[in-house]
């Protein structure tokens, strides 16, 4: 009786709290609807007076949207909301619960009006004009980026644009970009860009480096439609005048999508005095692009600028010719539409196809990887190994080790070198995982080709688990140093990527390497005898069953290597190797056993291959006739395109 006497005491306490938590709140903002309706009143005065007084932040921002001509009566429900405008609608937020609530047409809302004695009263109250709160320089204006509402990062947009720092250009593409953030822990906005699991941030303000964070670390800076055309018109403008061609051309490209008459006025002024050849011809299609969007264009002038853009290799330039030709209602301007509409269609046709072999090229480069470790295994040893794959795997994981590593323990003007420290770190990883398989399982089946694919098989399984229970299941992303990103532009509008073509002469280093090994030592030497005849090598005093461990090993250790260089190109996941272990085989099948000039010549056919097929057919059909043309293939030839002979063709 005590103990529920007690309860009940408790219970009766508590009750007022809860009540005052749950109604005080409602009763609030009930109160601030009703203050809010009053500005709708024939005399708005005292509901003005009443919100002068309240030191409810709902009061104050619904004062200064009042004061800017920005708060509004929903004709819906009458409400009154708060609007930004966002391209042809509105976005409302509830001024009495400060809640953001969706877009409206400007036609559901009626504007709150202000006589000339309110607006008078509310600035000697400091509130609206009296006011001003544009930023004065360049740390001010990135700050105000993020502001509370989308009027106040314009004026720091346009701030930035006047003042012509040329600090502003990185701040504002990194906006345009969703990469700028305030840091939870301090409020400072910064620039953010991908490195791995984490983000490589730099101080808005100063550019300064400024470590690294997690996502979970950052808010983003939003923009709306009106400051995504307002950040576009802002760097176009920025760069047009940088020192550096580049930005000119990067300016001069954003504009081709639309410019302001200030922008093309801009443009036909700098236009004539550009020396770059590449920054004018982008000059000259964004102008060229205006003219012909331009209803005030005569017809000489449109003709003019679809002669210029006749000789572009844009898509954009294409759909923009494509939208012309149908609305055009003159003749001979819709004649010549026509035809630059066809000689931009057939170039880009061109460069499609260059494009597709040069992707071929980098897939072969990456199955030439995947591939030659596991020719040296089969070629010598004759073990199928389907846990090549996994030393692939285990070779990427090792560079995200190192790059953790680096980014850990290292200044981060040492964090590009991580790359090169992992080559060693995932060749000697792999070979020692490679001479573990060999000494521990594979030595005991030699002759036994089956019982072999399958206990490489059971070690593939393992070591995926392994790596699941260190790492886990998630994919990690090892990022890509600086002089690896980015690309250039091979022929017009076509671009390649550095980490590409990296990795292309990578491929073909690593093979001149392991030639130069086979030929010119004395391992490659014993390596060729045991591979011709194995009975012979040992008679001879070659240690075979040393060379075995050390050609597993070497084949493993390239396959880690490939996998550094695939944790460029993509995520590492426990995965990783099985996407290319069937692809190896065919390359090693179809070049031929053993052959590095086959190995070469079936990755690179197989790689082009592929690309070709895939816009015609699809990325899996592509693969699936692939496969069913090497099968035809060896039919033909079981020995593969490098077929080995002599003696060792009958080993």
């Amino acid at each position: 009786m005590a103990l529920r006497r007690c309860l009940l005491l408790f219970a009766l306490l508590l009750l007022p709290l809860l009540s005052s938590a749950l109604i005080v709140p409602a009763a609030r903002a009930q109160d601030m609807t009703e203050l809010l309706s009053g500005l709708t009143d024939s005399d708005p005065k005292p509901a003005i007076e009443a919100l002068m007084a309240s030191d409810a932040p709902q009061a104050k921002a619904a004062l200064a949207a009042l004061a800017a001509g920005r708060l509004y009566r929903r004709s819906a429900d009458g409400a009154i909301v708060i609007g930004e405008p966002d391209g042809a609608m509105i976005v409302v937020t509830n001024a009495a619960t400060g809640d953001v609530e969706d877009m409206a047409d400007p036609a559901d809302l009626e504007l709150l009006e202000l006589s000339d004695t309110a607006k008078a009263e509310l600035s000697a109250a400091g509130v609206g004009a009296a006011s001003d709160d544009t930023p004065k320089d360049f740390a001010s204006a990135v700050t105000a980026l993020n502001a509370d509402d989308f009027a106040a990062k314009g004026k720091a947009i346009e701030v930035l644009t006047q003042l012509g720092d040329a600090r502003a250009m990185p701040v504002l593409r990194a906006l345009t970009d969703g990469r700028l953030f305030t840091r939870k822990s301090d409020g400072a906005v910064v620039i953010a860009t991908r490195s791995g699991n984490q983000q490589s941030l730099a101080l808005a303000t100063t550019l300064e480096d400024a470590g690294f964070a997690s996502n979970a670390e950052l808010d983003p800076i939003v923009v709306n439609n009106n400051l995504r055309i307002a950040l576009r018109e802002a760097v176009g403008r920025l760069g047009l005048l940088s020192p550096e061609a580049a930005q000119r051309r990067a300016a001069a490209n954003v504009l081709l999508e639309g410019a302001t008459p200030d922008a093309v006025a801009l443009l036909r002024e700098v236009t004539p005095k550009e020396t770059n050849a590449q920054a004018k011809e982008a000059m000259a299609l964004a102008l060229a692009a205006s003219d012909i969007a331009d209803p005030a264009a005569d017809k000489q002038r449109k003709l003019a600028a679809v002669a210029v853009l006749s000789g572009a290799t844009d898509l954009r330039i294409r759909s923009m010719l494509q939208a012309r030709l149908n609305a055009e209602a003159d003749p001979d301007v819709k004649a010549a539409l026509q035809v630059a509409f066809t000689s931009v269609q057939r170039k880009l046709t061109v460069i499609g196809w260059f494009a597709n072999i040069f992707q071929g090229i980098s897939l072969g480069s990456v199955l030439l990887l995947a591939a030659v470790g596991l020719a040296i295994t089969f070629g010598v040893m004759g073990v199928i190994n389907m846990a090549h794959g996994e030393m692939i795997m285990i070779g990427a994981y090792a560079t995200f080790v190192v790059q953790e590593i680096f980014r850990a323990y290292l200044p981060p003007a040492w964090f590009g070198a991580y790359l090169v420290a992992a080559l060693p770190v995932a060749f000697l990883t792999a070979a020692i995982f490679g001479i573990a398989i060999e000494r521990g399982v594979i030595r005991f089946l030699y002759g036994r080709p089956l019982e072999t694919m399958l206990a490489t098989w059971g070690v593939s399984l393992i070591l995926q688990q392994m790596v699941r229970s260190i790492f886990g299941a998630p994919n990690k992303e090892v990022s890509n140093p600086s002089w690896m990103t980015g690309s250039f532009e091979l022929i017009g509008g076509f671009d390649v990527t550095w980490n590409r073509v990296i990795i292309i002469v990578f491929c073909f280093l690593v093979l001149g390497l392991i030639a130069l090994i086979l030929r010119r030592t004395s391992f490659g030497l014993h390596m060729r005898a045991v591979t011709q005849n194995r009975s012979m090598a040992s008679v001879m005093g070659i240690p075979t069953a040393r060379v075995d461990a050390m050609t597993f090993a070497l084949g493993s250790g390239i396959a880690g290597m490939a996998g550094v260089a695939l944790s460029q190109i993509g995520n590492v996941s426990p995965n990783l190797g099985t996407i290319y272990i069937v692809d190896s085989f065919l390359v090693v099948v179809f070049g031929g056993v053993g052959n590095l000039m086959g190995t070469l010549v079936g990755a690179m056919t197989l790689g082009i291959v592929n690309k070709l097929l895939e816009p015609v057919a699809g990325a899996v059909l592509g693969k699936v006739v692939v496969l069913v043309a090497i099968i035809l293939f060896i039919q033909k030839r079981p020995r593969g395109l490098f077929a080995a002979k002599g003696r060792s063709a009958d080993a």
